[in-house]
């Protein structure tokens, strides 16, 4: 079987993945297409291999890192999935009250990949509280294609409400300094803009190619935004015109950052989507966003 290479992979695979993993073909419809495209010793088995998520050998900050306390917690939605399960981190060793974050998942709930990122941001000096919506149905499953089929079954503005839940508690825990921002990664992209809509005492949000409010949802907006954008991912990449007419419309304080010839995803070191570049310049970026209006 040929070792496959991302060099290998044509740009039509990850649109096809993308269609996929977005809930615009099933499955079936999905190794059916991707099919056109094994060929030249490029089997469909290994085409899947490829693309799909290797969790288990990319976390980058493992869950017992010394300089972290990092552990699973209990807060309640009362207008969303009741009790909602998540991992809270924070520093060790610090000494006073901390910003936090809340660290949105995809639409797959909350697998290991937004568990790394919401332990990266906790050694930046943050608090981070990262929420598994689907909790209500037994919570994230250990695979993402199970994931987005339980995901389907929750009502994304109920799940809205969850996160909104995650950010009170944050922002009244004992060790925040009442100072939260959001992430938030695709679908969480989403919950990032609309916490911007929805809390107005929210202090920043960065989302990841991530869905846009409406226009007179924007009119709400009062957080500072951040927000990235891979050039390839044309699906999301379509609302941005009407968006950003919006935001200068109500003189909302925003930066948007356009990354060349990289996918949606590409901050997930976890698929081949991956753009190391790209995505080390976004969470740099991110961070120090974060340190300036969280501070």
């Amino acid at each position: 079987m040929k070792e496959l290479k991302k060099e290998d992979i044509k740009q039509e695979v990850f649109d096809l993945y993308d269609d996929y993993a977005h809930n615009k073909i099933e499955r079936r419809q999905f190794i059916e297409k991707l099919s056109i495209y094994a060929i030249g010793g490029i089997t469909i088995p290994s085409l899947l291999s490829f693309i799909m998520p290797n969790y288990l050998d990319f976390i980058l900050i493992k869950p017992d890192d010394p300089r972290l306390i990092s552990k699973f917690i209990n807060y309640e939605s009362p207008n969303g999935g009741g009790s909602i399960r998540g991992l809270f981190s924070k520093p060790i060793e610090a000494k006073t009250k901390l910003p936090g974050i809340i660290v949105v998942h995809e639409n797959r709930g909350l697998n290991p990949y937004i568990e790394d990122v919401a332990r990266r941001a906790a050694v930046e000096g943050f608090i981070t509280l990262a929420p598994d919506a689907l909790t209500p149905l037994g919570g994230y499953p250990g695979n993402d294609d199970d994931g987005r089929e339980l995901q389907k079954q929750r009502d994304r503005d109920e799940m809205l409400e969850d996160f909104i839940a995650a950010y009170e508690y944050l922002k009244s825990h004992d060790d925040c300094n009442g100072k939260v921002g959001v992430v938030g990664f695709c679908f969480g992209g989403w919950i990032a803009n609309m916490m911007a809509v929805k809390v107005p005492s929210l202090s920043a949000a960065v989302p990841f190619y991530g869905g846009q409010p409406t226009n007179e949802q924007t009119t709400e907006i009062e957080a500072p935004l951040m927000l990235h954008f891979a050039e390839l991912d044309k699906r999301v990449n379509e609302g941005w015109p009407t968006y950003e007419e919006a935001l200068k419309e109500n003189n909302v304080n925003y930066i948007a950052h356009f990354y060349p010839e990289v996918n949606h995803g590409f901050h997930n070191n976890t698929t081949p989507r991956y753009d190391d570049e790209a995505a080390n310049l976004a969470w740099n970026r991110t961070i120090a966003f974060f340190k300036e209006k969280l501070k």
